[in-house]
């Protein structure tokens, strides 16, 4: 496993208590969130849903109630503790986003909640080639990060901020075409822009 996932697993780990206060209840005050969840929510065709770094559960466990069936996936056996005793109804697994455990074109929709932020650049497309892999033509997917260029280390976890033109062109690389996205300023504790991208697996439109 690269350093950047052993260091990113021990430290989240670390901040499970600490998480959890801060942000396990977060989508009852954040309107935007969950209207862009929604939109994916209500968008994404029939099927299995996977959020890929689900952390202790909090977006799976609100897609769940809006009637998609969907589970979880995360690298820190600490978050995912806390997510199967939260929400002992639903499946979490412990997996690598880089290499997902499922068969080709197996999915309808994949949301990645602020989880490619921890993902080194040279790395990512080959991420966004692994999401396309999963979900079947036509399938949905949401991806949300924070907006900028700078790489900000807290507990040992490296939070990359991603400019939104890059992220959109790596995933028209990777076979998505674009269904819509959206940036919002920063709300209460956050420092930087807020932005999302909903696509769509299939032959990206050029020009």
């Amino acid at each position: 496993m690269p350093d950047f996932l052993t260091e990113t697993r021990a430290g989240y780990d670390a901040l499970v208590a600490e998480y959890v206060d801060l942000f396990m209840d977060d989508l009852e005050t954040n309107p935007f969130d969950r209207s862009a969840l929604g939109l994916f929510a209500d968008l994404v065709p029939p099927g299995r849903v996977l959020e890929v770094g689900c952390g202790p559960g909090r977006v799976t466990s609100w897609l769940h109630r809006r009637g998609l069936d969907v589970s979880g996936v995360d690298l820190s056996p600490g978050m995912l503790a806390h997510a199967r005793a939260t929400f002992p109804d639903l499946v979490f697994t412990e997996g690598d986003m880089r290499s997902l455990d499922l068969p080709d074109a197996s999915l309808s929709g994949l949301v990645a909640w602020y989880s490619i932020i921890h993902i080194p650049a040279e790395f990512l497309p080959g991420v966004l080639a692994e999401f396309r892999r999963v979900l079947a033509p036509g399938g949905l997917l949401m991806v949300a990060f924070q907006a900028g260029d700078e790489i900000l280390r807290v507990r040992d976890i490296d939070f990359r901020r991603l400019d939104p033109a890059v992220i959109a062109g790596l995933l028209a690389e990777a076979g998505f075409a674009p269904v819509a996205q959206g940036i919002r300023e920063p709300r209460e504790s956050e420092k930087v822009p807020q932005a999302w991208q909903l696509v769509r697996a299939g032959q990206a439109v050029l020009g």
